[in-house]
């Protein structure tokens, strides 16, 4: 039990970045609809807890330490390449969001320009990158469990301060910025996106546990976990939507309204939240076309860093409405291939291994 929850944890780990925990992905896919967004937040979390265990089984049962022989392997040579390709761009294009998200941070709590706040995140994370400093990331990611308790905080400061119902706040809640035009769909998209982004590590994460059943119950864990947080961070930005509904990091906004002090302490988290998917998701999309650790690896990361550092100018709230959906779409096909194996092949690794040669 205790690997599974540890796995479960990393698991949650992998999915928060910027725009789950500045709470501008949770305004603009289950907010914006209101109270219809709580059950787009429930179906969401079913699908985190079911494609979450799918992935760790699957890298359990293959011990592979590359997403891209699994996904050949449950997919074949054309879908797989589809998904393949699919995340190479997630990772590409979350990357690019980390680090406008960075620039968000320095204007809206520091009022500092966003162009200081990216250079400063895209500077970090080529060096950190460069160094191969294993360390640094790990302690960022300790941060993990304070924003899960922050989230907590700022859903009951929100609920037990909120000034009118859920039916008055209904209206407002609509006239928000969507990122997808209906709350099923919404649901569906979210959920999608982020098992695209948190696929490669999560088949890796599998691949180190060899128990198949310890695998997937951590992917469980770790969907059921991420649907808590997004049900509470929902809640607390309707109960403030008419006050927060305009900013771009919502949940940064109330931690504010507590007190400067918590918003200060939220900002950090919050950047080195960023700080650790900036780097994942850098290194990742580097790693598939460099081998690490090369003079052509570091390279391609300081090109990738500059490119991104550039495109993250389009602004974080554009970036999150216009490239998240796009993924959402195109995670259906990584999504349709999970399901696809558990129908087709339940519990028959030779199956899938002898997929896998056949390609």
């Amino acid at each position: 039990m205790k690997k599974s929850l540890k796995m479960g944890s990393a698991f949650i780990g992998i999915i928060v970045g910027a725009g789950f925990a500045s709470g501008q992905e949770i305004l603009q896919y289950f907010t914006s609809f209101g109270i219809m967004g709580i059950l787009a937040a429930l179906i969401s979390t079913t699908m985190f807890a079911y494609l979450g265990m799918s992935l760790t089984r699957l890298g359990s049962r293959m011990q592979k330490t590359s997403h891209k022989e699994v996904i050949y392997g449950i997919s074949g040579r054309l879908l797989g390449t589809i998904v393949d390709y699919i995340i190479i761009f997630t990772l590409f294009g979350v990357g690019v969001v980390m680090i406008a998200g960075a620039g968000s941070i320095f204007t809206q709590q520091f009022n500092l320009p966003a162009a200081l706040g990216s250079t400063v995140m895209v500077v970090l994370v080529i060096l950190t990158i460069m160094l191969n400093v294993e360390k640094v990331i790990a302690i960022i990611g300790s941060i993990t469990p304070f924003l899960i308790l922050t989230v907590i905080v700022l859903a009951i400061y929100s609920l037990a301060t909120m000034d009118s119902s859920f039916a008055a706040l209904d209206p407002i809640a609509k006239e928000q910025l969507s990122a997808v035009p209906n709350w099923f769909l919404s649901a569906l998209n979210y959920a999608s996106f982020n098992i695209a982004v948190g696929a490669s590590m999560a088949i890796v994460m599998g691949s180190t546990e060899k128990d198949e059943k310890i695998a997937a119950r951590g992917g469980l864990f770790g969907g059921l976990g991420l649907g808590v947080l997004i049900i509470l961070s929902h809640l607390a930005i309707f109960a403030k939507v008419d006050e927060v509904g305009g900013a771009e990091m919502p949940m940064l906004q109330i931690a504010n309204d507590i007190s400067p002090i918590v918003g200060w302490a939220m900002s950090f988290i919050l950047f080195g939240m960023i700080f650790n998917t900036a780097v994942s998701m850098v290194y990742a999309f580097s790693a598939r076309f460099m081998h690490s650790g090369t003079p052509k690896f570091k390279i391609f990361v300081v090109v990738v860093g500059i490119v991104s550092y550039v495109l993250s100018f389009v602004g974080f709230t554009e970036l999150v409405n216009m490239f998240y959906p796009i993924v959402g779409y195109l995670g259906f096909f990584l999504v349709a291939a999970l399901i696809w194996t558990d129908i087709k092949r339940p519990g028959k690794p030779a199956l899938v291994k002898s997929s896998l040669n056949s390609n």
